[in-house]
């Protein structure tokens, strides 16, 4: 059996706010999009890393070991901003309240 993702926590507080149903999809798709970005983050730096690593480990031209021991703290850095940009706005993301105004054609339907 499936298990349905709006049921999660991380998706539960959505979907208690009594949204239609395209906020609840645009908040969901805003979630999935941050891990998303997160994960691009992380390989993006896991490929520096090991580009930096392989540079230093197999060349011996000293040109081409300076840009590998530039890439090893381009690689860790670009790990940490990654991290903590997900970290920021996924706060940002759970922290959205959703009112709708009176008067607004949502109220009307």
């Amino acid at each position: 059996m499936i298990k349905d993702i709006t049921k999660t926590k991380l998706y539960q507080k959505f979907t208690d706010l009594k949204l239609n149903l395209t906020d609840q999809l645009a908040a969901i798709r805003s979630l999935l999009a941050n891990e998303r970005t997160f994960l691009s983050y992380q390989s993006s730096a896991l490929t520096f890393f090991v580009a930096g690593l392989t540079l230093i480990k197999f060349f011996e031209w000293e040109w081409i070991e300076i840009i590998g021991w530039i890439l090893l703290p381009v690689g860790v850095s670009t790990g940490i901003l990654g991290a903590y940009r997900y970290a920021k706005m996924r706060v940002i993301i759970m922290n959205l309240e959703h009112r709708v105004e009176p008067n607004s054609k949502e109220n009307k339907k």
